[in-house]
């Protein structure tokens, strides 16, 4: 034996509709001596038993051996083969980050003089990053709404590289048509890039045309909100030019996730599918009470959501419209006081990110997407009084919603 080899790459299913839970469920690995969780591969770099094949690896002429662990871990790659499966993608390579993720696909992908068009509502490190980071390298970005096609194409140019969207936007819950808009990508020769973060299960990106599927770990998949991660799902050959030695964004820039968060990440993966459909429950169950009380809600379940029938006709039904909803306090003092209250009733937490167990909320305009400035965010929408929920697990998601309404009745919402 001349080196220690990571596993093969995946093979995307042909065969029928995606069932990504299956998929997930089909994995089966075994530890060191047996043991039904994988060992921990606690090593920043591996022994080459010839150095013929530590030589090959570095000059590109080898593949698949493992080399140091900013490259390739054997934990890590259990991660990202697992994540791969779920995605129906060739393969792999996470994060230390979702933003770890997003930046080392737009710098693998772009060069200097390249563009891209991005969505406008995303997440607001992303749209910073675009905004304010990529045009130090003469990577320039033009955001419009991604929900219009028309918008879409007559912002593309000759530079344009890639077309960049969330599944789910981040924070106005607007829904993209990945699959129509996969059609104009391909006819301008672009890539599609997609953030499918706010909907692990409920879409499947690459079943519907996107070309890079990039997950923050962070959120849903890990569910647990005591790690930070990423993950870029894409063709083996994408993957293997991300963590090439000479110029892999992943390699070089270095958002390396460590061995022992990887193992954790991948445990909480086996629930997810339990998670998502118990998320996506009590959300539409608060949804349609606040909605009952005559609040303005954003929630991709009600039908009068614009995108309400294109999300049923794109998603996983099983697993619902997601866990993430929107409603107007008014004002950002009535919000503040509203999370305020929340908070004291142990609701849940006044915090940023989502997934945890426990409701998460924010005021998305002086937080997420503080980032983009005031006059934007009110041109898309985005009013400071919004106050986006991560719902939780809540067993009794009736007993929380009455907490809630005396919530928002002593904060003067209703």
């Amino acid at each position: 034996m001349e080196a220690f080899c990571t596993i093969a790459p995946i093979k995307a299913s042909i065969m029928g509709k995606h069932k990504p839970a299956d998929k997930i469920q089909d994995i089966q690995y075994f530890g060191e001596y047996g043991g039904v969780n994988p060992s921990i591969a606690d090593s920043s770099t591996f022994t080459y038993l010839a150095g013929k094949t530590m030589e090959e690896v570095f000059g590109g002429e080898r593949e698949g051996c493992y080399l140091y662990s900013r490259h390739m871990n054997p934990s890590t790659g259990y991660l990202a083969e697992a994540i791969a499966n779920m995605e129906n993608t060739e393969a792999a390579q996470v994060a230390a980050s979702g933003m770890g993720a997003i930046s080392s696909v737009l710098m693998q992908i772009c060069s200097a003089g390249d563009h891209i068009v991005s969505s406008r509502t995303i997440y607001g490190g992303t749209y910073a990053f675009m905004k304010n980071f990529l045009p130090k390298f003469n990577i320039q970005t033009s955001f419009v709404n991604t929900t219009s096609l028309e918008q879409i194409e007559a912002a593309i140019n000759p530079n344009t590289k890639l077309i960049y969207c969330e599944t789910m936007s981040n924070p106005l819950l607007e829904v993209s048509d990945i699959a129509a808009i996969s059609k104009l990508a391909k006819k301008h020769n672009l890539k599609l890039v997609v953030d499918n973060t706010f909907t692990p299960l409920i879409f499947s990106p690459k079943e519907m045309g996107a070309d890079v599927v990039i997950h923050s770990l962070t959120k849903f998949i890990n569910g647990a909100s005591d790690t930070v991660a990423g993950v870029i799902c894409s063709t083996g050959e994408f993957v293997h030019e991300l963590i090439d030695v000479n110029e892999g964004a992943s390699m070089l820039l270095g958002p390396t996730l460590d061995a022992l968060r990887a193992n954790s990440i991948l445990k909480n993966l086996r629930t997810l599918h339990i998670r998502m459909k118990q998320h996506s429950a009590n959300a539409d169950y608060l949804a349609r009470k606040f909605k009952e009380l005559g609040l303005k809600v954003f929630y991709p379940g009600l039908e009068e959501h614009p995108q309400h029938q294109l999300m049923k006709e794109t998603m996983n039904a099983e697993f619902g419209f997601g866990g993430m909803l929107m409603v107007d306090a008014g004002n950002i003092e009535k919000a503040n006081q509203l999370m305020e209250s929340m908070q004291n009733e142990n609701i849940g937490y006044l915090a940023v990110s989502l997934g945890f167990y426990k409701t998460l909320f924010s005021a998305p305009g002086a937080s997420t997407s503080s980032e983009i400035p005031l006059e934007e965010q009110e041109e898309m929408g985005l009013s400071n009084g919004m106050v986006r929920m991560s719902v939780g697990l809540d067993n009794d998601i009736e007993r929380s919603f009455q907490t809630i309404k005396k919530c928002m009745k002593a904060a003067g919402v209703i």
